[in-house]
């Protein structure tokens, strides 16, 4: 608490304190202790759950409530610190009523005071029965069918003398859960009078809660007399009301006297353990026996500490290293007191424990309970049990005569106990061979060493010596560069994850053994999978360059390693390497996700439910069990759509309505974890609703109904693949059509028809109808060359060889190779291709214009002969053009 804090309380708690000095004074002056009735009387209902509270007891001992003490003559019912009577375990009760003693002891004085105790068990009143006027009855509305209970209100003194009231009736108090997912408001009882029959009736309530902070928690229906709860509640805010109901009519004149009602918030198991510390640090001596007490642990639950939800159990969970035994400590399951169960502590072997303590509600129940860990590194303290042992039997110096205060010889000895501990500390002392006391032995406060030490000048010039003196050897000791060393290597520590970059985390730091040599060490990373850690240079200190994270894959088992590289400047440079194991703690940062993803269930309940879970990548206890639960929005999930807990881990997802239409829904679900706080995740699952047979499986049109697609949908499909089908012939059909009909246009040759043996004769000569605009003087013959000669390029005729030189053809060998034809052939077409002169002279022919200057003669002086002896002979001289005619025509004789 902080000092804020404190001085508010003070301030806050002065006023009362005044006023509660006074009224002590005046109470001490008239007070008698006792109870404040002599038996107490409450209605409960048949069926009493453990740890209901059923009425309160009010006891005065002049003194306060501290000191007194409150016993039961029965194993059925307590009563609390504050008077509350409650049940110890779940009860049946058949009879009409029960009957107890409470008894309250005063622990100072030893008095004792005993009250009476009646519960009357609720009967169901038959309707119109008969009652006196003046009554008003309770109907309670929770789960069960409402009852109404008669509750007799205390009736005006008669006017024929005074009757002493011993009591009124007690209404059972109402008891609602905390943490209702409601809807609200929710109905918690029905208060009616039974005047209501006569004249109209308003009523109201007051109290806390009602119309006083916090206000508006309970609210009453004026008219009908019905209770609300309108939000949910929390016992660890509250734990119980005391409100009183009013009824007056229409006038706003009391019609009956108010009457107490009260509620108990009933506590749900919804606060983990909470240890007053992350890490408890405590220390044992080695070779301690079994049974030493080594430290406590404490956790602390919120949840009420008289029902299980508030009773916490301690257990060890893991113990690091498990040497010389995996169980060297034990806990006590209810204080959390630590102590050792095994022997064998031993420093020099082990130095230091991490213990993993869990601490659980529910009394320690794994399945029900919510649990929370805490680490207890526990200290091995050293004791003297080593002796210092020389490291031999023998050493050796010389000094120089008349020299005083030097050390002539180093004595080194090894001792296993912790350095630089008074257990540790060496003493060294002569016992023999210097009976004049020459020489001193003292001790090295840092390596421990014996210094032989020179006090007396003996040796002068001129004494004797005696005999026994002993001759010097002197040892020298070349030294070489060793690396260095990490003294703790592998380093394991443990944080939680998330921890921001640039966070310290611990020194690293390495040992170089040339404690004589002046050397620098530097420190560098050698391995850093997920590059999370720097490392100072200089003085080995760890930070952090990125925020860990245990889900990674750099972790295995929740530890994440690195190596670094310590090297110094000697020369050569000597290095030695380190690792570092941080053991990562778990924190909620991991929302779950719902499983599985889709599903398939029948279009009317009951048939089959979905199965569902979650998936989280955290680990306990930041993962179940879960919650799962449908959004209000939008309206129709919770309406279509109801989850039916299974367990920690699962649940149930099936159809509220009777009958939904097939087809695919997402059904968003929420789920929620148990960290510290806790994640939520809405995630959505496609639902397949489809018709299904008597063995709940879907059926063939089920299926593809619920596909999505439905009768007037898959009508509709079908038409238009048989139009596509129709339009796809339909082009087919016209492509070949159009293919016929070009073909149909081509020249069609007789088959009788030779072209080796006949000439193809034309319709017409020149250009068609669509070509009668041209120039005839491009027809008329000139009468000479030279105009030819004489025209522009492109403007003569383009039907006669061209004027210039001729290309030269390649020579074809006599006997030419193989090889070479292929090359001959492609090579005279090449020159065939460039060659002007040959026709056609890449243009259109234009035939001669016979008429007026024409060169040609006329042809009508051509005859045909039938005589059959025409000589063709001549067709040899026309060269190689005519060869096929002369080959034809020429020689028929010889053939």
């Amino acid at each position: 608490m902080t000092a804020g804090a404190g001085v508010l309380l003070l301030l806050l708690a002065l006023p009362g304190a005044l006023r509660a000095h006074d009224a002590d004074l005046t109470a001490r002056e008239t007070c008698k202790a006792g109870f404040s009735e002599e038996d107490y009387t409450a209605l409960i209902s048949p069926n009493v759950l453990e740890g209901e509270k059923l009425l309160k007891v009010e006891f005065s001992s002049c003194l306060g409530t501290k000191g007194t003490q409150y016993e039961t003559n029965s194993l059925d019912f307590k009563v609390g610190t504050d008077g509350t009577v409650f049940a110890t375990r779940e009860l049946q009760i058949p009879s009409e009523q029960v009957a107890f003693t409470v008894t309250a002891r005063d622990r100072q004085t030893a008095k004792q005071w005993d009250a009476l105790v009646r519960l009357l068990v609720a009967q169901t009143a038959a309707p119109h029965s008969g009652h006196r006027k003046g009554q008003m009855s309770v109907v309670l509305a929770p789960s069960q069918p409402p009852r109404d209970m008669l509750l007799p209100w205390a009736q005006p003194q008669s006017s024929r003398g005074l009757r002493r009231q011993k009591r009124d009736w007690v209404i059972p108090p109402i008891n609602v859960p905390e943490n209702s997912r409601g809807p609200f408001p929710q109905q918690l009882v029905r208060i009616r009078s039974d005047k209501d029959n006569d004249i109209p009736i308003r009523y109201s309530i007051t109290g806390v809660g009602a119309d006083q902070p916090p206000m508006e928690v309970f609210s009453i229906d004026s008219m009908s007399g019905r209770m609300y709860v309108t939000r949910p509640m929390d016992r660890e805010e509250r734990a119980s009301y005391h409100l009183r109901a009013h009824a007056v009519d229409m006038n706003g004149n009391k019609v009956e006297n108010p009457i107490d009602l009260y509620i108990y918030v009933i506590d749900m198991n919804d606060n983990r353990p909470d240890f007053l510390n992350q890490v408890y640090n405590g220390s044992v001596d080695e070779g301690s026996k079994p049974g030493t007490y080594v430290m406590t642990v404490t956790a602390n639950d919120a949840d009420d500490a008289t029902t299980a939800n508030g009773m916490v159990r301690y257990r060890i969970v893991t113990q690091t290293p498990q040497s010389p035994s995996q169980n060297m400590f034990t806990i006590n399951s209810e204080t959390g007191d630590i102590v050792t169960v095994a022997a064998g502590l031993d420093r020099e072997k082990v130095q230091q424990y991490t213990v993993i303590v869990q601490a659980t509600d529910m009394e320690g129940n794994l399945n029900y309970g919510l649990s929370n860990t805490a680490t207890a590194i526990i200290t091995v303290t050293d004791v003297n049990d080593n002796p210092p042992e020389f490291t031999t039997s023998t050493f050796s110096g010389e000094v120089p005569e008349n020299r005083v205060e030097t050390v002539v010889a180093n004595l080194t000895v090894m001792d296993r106990d912790q350095p630089h501990s008074p257990n540790w500390n060496a003493v060294y002392r002569i016992i023999s061979g210097d009976p004049s006391g020459h020489f001193s032995v003292r001790t090295d406060p840092v390596t421990n060493e014996g210094l032989v030490t020179v006090v007396k000048a003996p040796l002068a010039s001129g004494i004797q010596m005696s005999f026994q003196s002993t001759a010097g050897v002197t040892i020298s000791v070349t030294d070489i560069n060793e690396a260095p060393y990490f003294p703790s290597n592998h380093k394991l520590i443990r944080l939680e994850e998330g921890v921001p970059a640039g966070t310290a985390l611990t020194t690293f730091s390495a040992v170089d053994p040339d404690r004589f040599m002046q050397q620098a060490v530097r420190y560098s990373k050698l391995a850093d999978p997920a590059s999370w850690l720097r490392i100072n240079t200089t003085n080995g200190q760890i930070t952090t360059a990125a925020v860990l994270d245990r889900e990674s894959l750099y972790t295995k088992n929740n530890v994440y390693e690195a190596t670094f590289l310590a090297a110094d400047n000697g020369i050569p440079p000597a290095s030695g390497t380190g690792t570092l194991q941080i053991y990562l703690i778990d924190i909620n940062d991991n929302a779950p996700e719902l499983l599985p993803k889709e599903a398939q269930i029948c279009e009317k309940p009951g048939l089959n439910a979905i199965n569902i879970t979650a998936a989280d990548a955290d680990v306990d206890p930041n993962i179940g069990p879960y919650v799962f639960e449908l959004p209000f929005v939008p309206a129709a999930v919770r309406k279509n759509w109801t989850i039916t807990r299974l367990n920690g881990d699962y649940a149930q997802l099936s159809l509220r309505i009777l009958y939904l239409e097939a087809g695919v829904y997402d059904v968003p679900v929420i789920v929620t974890d148990s960290g510290n706080p806790p994640l939520s995740n809405m995630s959505v699952i496609k639902v397949k609703v489809c018709p299904c047979d008597e063995h709940g499986d879907c059926t063939t049109v089920g299926a593809v109904a619920a596909a999505g697609l439905g009768t007037g949908a898959i009508v509709a499909i079908l038409i238009c693949i048989v139009i596509l089908l129709t339009m796809v012939l339909l082009f087919v059909v016209w492509m070949k059509r159009r293919e016929k009909e070009r073909h149909t246009k081509q020249l069609l040759i007789d088959p009788e028809d030779d072209v080796r043996d006949n000439i193809l004769k034309y319709d017409e000569e020149g250009g068609g109808e669509e070509d009668q605009d041209y120039d005839l003087s491009q027809l008329q013959q000139p009468e000479a060359m030279e105009h030819v000669l004489s025209k522009a390029p492109g403007v003569r005729r383009v039907d006669e060889r061209p004027v210039g030189a001729e290309p030269q053809y390649p020579v074809r060998p006599v006997v030419p190779h193989p090889g070479d034809i292929g090359d001959f052939i492609n090579e005279g077409l090449r020159a065939a291709d460039n060659d002007p002169t040959a026709p056609p002279y890449d243009s259109l022919l234009v035939f001669d214009y016979e008429g007026s200057g024409s060169t040609a003669g006329s042809v009508s002086s051509l005859n045909s002969s039938s005589s059959g002896d025409q000589d063709y002979d001549y067709l040899n001289d026309w060269g190689p053009r005519f060869k096929k005619l002369a080959d034809m025509y020429g020689g028929g004789e010889e053939d």
